[in-house]
């Protein structure tokens, strides 16, 4: 994985001249798209010094990322009316394509050409719908791409900032046992630990701490897993069982591993009910198994083991018999 020289000197002007720099994430916020969106905006407050930077995402910051400080610095997106594309320098962070953001219809010119804008993104489907692109699709995060533009422009981190990242890294690999886990990665995580990341503040944040909520709605997760003949393992949760529960929607992240840990199976798929759509979210620990090509067959998308898309409707329970002949 490279930088290239000349874009990052290019992106170095364009921040230099902006009077705003606004951070954007995914919706439905994860560690990479948190960890990624504070790292960039806290490097580039820094490099830049009395430029204001602004942190945005349709969706709350999930608790379990409290610990971040920054993490209190996110907000909802103003009316594009107080954007300027004159002034501005918009940053898409862990962003697989527009409409994940949210923000494709009532912000479009975000994506049109009219601001200049810079992306950092690590999911092979990614368009490159930004005026500089940083795509790496063999990175394991978004946060490792920032570290090495960061390196590459010769920004400073100080230890904030490193625990940003080391986040986005470390929930992206599933603290670092996922197949993504390359020697980049354990270099990056190297490089951040040295500029102080809290590694075990992120360990106990993410991997050591749920709420009763969380785990009352991963129970329901795993009581209804069904085995297809396919060799699939699915299970779904309604609104219903996040009002139940008292869970959060973004409480449902991580059950997805737990449900793709059955033995011998090809693939698992965890649907979830909110706001009139069905998000399904795919993982498989198979070589031979593509999940983002079957996310692709519904308008989504992401990587080979793990990917997701999202779909207008609701889930509507179906039960199935099947006659076996009895050889006793």
């Amino acid at each position: 994985m490279s930088t290239n020289r000349q874009d990052v000197a290019d992106v170095q002007s364009m921040l230099a001249q902006a009077k705003r720099v606004r951070v954007v994430c995914h919706r439905n916020p994860d560690g990479d798209a948190i960890g990624s969106m504070l790292g960039f905006g806290l490097l580039a407050e820094r490099a830049l010094s009395n430029t204001p930077v602004d942190f945005y995402c349709v969706d709350p910051v999930p608790e379990m990322f409290h610990f971040l400080g920054a993490a209190f610095r996110v907000l909802p997106p103003p009316p594009i009316e107080q954007w300027s594309p004159e002034t501005d320098v918009v940053v898409f962070v862990d962003c697989a394509e527009p409409k994940l953001t949210e923000l494709h219809i009532t912000h479009s010119q975000l994506f049109d050409g009219t601001f200049k804008t810079v992306m950092f993104d690590h999911h092979p489907s990614n368009p490159l719908f930004a005026t500089k692109n940083f795509l790496e699709p063999t990175a394991a995060s978004a946060c490792e791409i920032i570290v090495q533009f960061a390196d590459a422009a010769g920004w400073d981190m100080d230890a904030a900032i490193a625990t940003c990242l080391l986040t986005g890294v470390y929930t992206d690999t599933g603290g670092l046992l996922h197949s993504n886990t390359t020697a980049q990665v354990y270099r990056t995580v190297a490089r951040l630990l040295r500029a102080g990341a809290r590694r075990q503040a992120i360990v106990t944040a993410v991997f050591r701490t749920a709420s009763i909520s969380t785990l009352r709605l991963w129970g329901r997760v795993l009581e209804k897993i069904s085995i297809t003949e396919e060799g699939a393992a699915i299970s779904a949760v309604t609104e219903g069982d996040f009002r139940a529960t008292g869970a959060e929607y973004s409480d449902l992240t991580g059950a997805i591993d737990y449900v793709n840990a059955i033995p011998g199976m090809r693939f698992s798929l965890v649907l979830s009910e909110r706001d009139g759509k069905v998000k399904g979210s795919l993982r498989t620990l198979r070589d031979d198994v593509d999940v983002a090509e079957m996310a692709g067959r519904f308008q989504g998308g992401g990587h080979k083991k793990a990917a997701g898309f999202a779909l207008q409707g609701k889930l509507k329970p179906e039960m199935r018999w099947k006659v076996v002949e009895d050889k006793e």
